[in-house]
């Protein structure tokens, strides 16, 4: 058996039985004719010639993508006897991290820091004392309401993160309950409205489906505190872009933090780039995924047959 392995990150070693042989590629290109034979790969699979790529593999059986969602590869409608098996855990530790980031960037006033340090200017609006919790800004974790809204697995690592920093934490997922160890609501209207309602931080790790695009809107936004500062680290289509900048140029919202974008690169006119109080990644959060060797050499030996079920696998 033959996989191909995207050169684009560089890995380990695979722990692949003897007669399995792993070729580095350059996902990019399309697949050199010598390894056309290729019965699996491991690839981001987000270029858009991605579905040429793997129609040069007429033996592919099975497709591990390093992303964390799968919906590059399942727009390609693939013949149903490929599996494709998805990043799930590849990427929680560094996109919570960036979250983590993104969330005391603009607690601490990191915009402002910036636009006075390219003015030349010390801030001293931001100096001296003040007091912890204020009614009308959110300084601080310690002590806040952080709701994260996706609660999958980098959402419950997001979680043990802020709630590591001091903030009290809850989740928004399909079903309520309880989650690693945090309280979760369900995603109804009024069951999301109330969560949001005291919410100091908001934190998005939504995928992109249709029931999601556009869930901070207009009305979502306005439900959200004044001073509630907002994180998206999930898909840029859970934000309806022109209702953000309008709430932070008018003071309905007390910062932003974006590591993706509705259309990315963010074209240069979005009004988000000249939005007060906002930091904009360009989708860096994740993109060093972690445990990818053990993951591939696990999955290898399921889809012998050599004990275990694979993991990730995705229901189409």
């Amino acid at each position: 058996m033959k996989i191909l392995i995207s050169d684009t990150v560089a890995f380990g070693a695979f722990d692949v039985p003897d007669d399995v042989r792993v070729v580095p590629v350059d996902e990019l290109q399309p697949v050199p004719p010598q390894h056309r034979d290729a019965e699996a790969v491991v690839i981001w699979g987000q270029n858009p010639d991605i579905g040429s790529f793997l129609a040069d593999l007429p033996r592919l059986r099975w497709v591990q993508t390093l992303a964390a969602g799968p919906d590059a590869l399942l727009a390609l409608d693939l013949p149903p006897e490929v599996i494709i098996t998805k990043g799930v855990h590849f990427h929680d530790k560094t996109v919570a991290e960036h979250a983590l980031a993104l969330a005391l960037a603009t607690l601490r006033s990191i915009p402002l820091c910036e636009r006075a340090r390219a003015e030349h200017r010390w801030a001293t609006e931001l100096t001296g004392p003040r007091p912890l919790h204020s009614a009308d800004a959110v300084t601080t974790l310690i002590g806040s309401d952080v709701v994260v809204w996706g609660f999958g697995a980098i959402g419950q690592e997001i979680a043990r993160r802020f709630s590591a920093m001091g903030a009290r934490v809850t989740g928004i997922a399909h079903s309520a309950g309880e989650r690693a160890g945090f309280p979760v609501v369900g995603s109804s209207p009024d069951e999301v409205d109330a969560a949001l309602s005291t919410a100091d931080v908001l934190v998005m790790v939504l995928p992109d489906r249709p029931d999601t695009r556009g869930a901070l809107d207009e009305h979502t936004i306005g439900v959200l505190p004044d001073r509630a500062h907002v994180v998206n680290v999930g898909r840029g289509s859970g934000v309806d872009e022109d209702a953000l900048a309008s709430a932070l140029r008018e003071g309905r919202l007390g910062a932003a933090a974006l590591d993706v974008a509705s259309t990315e690169p963010l074209p240069a006119g979005s009004p988000l780039w000249d939005a007060p109080n906002i930091v904009i990644t360009p989708h860096v959060a994740g993109n060093r995924p972690i445990g990818v060797e053990e993951r591939v050499s696990h999955n290898v030996r399921a889809l012998l047959g050599l004990g275990g079920e694979m993991i990730g696998v995705v229901q189409r």
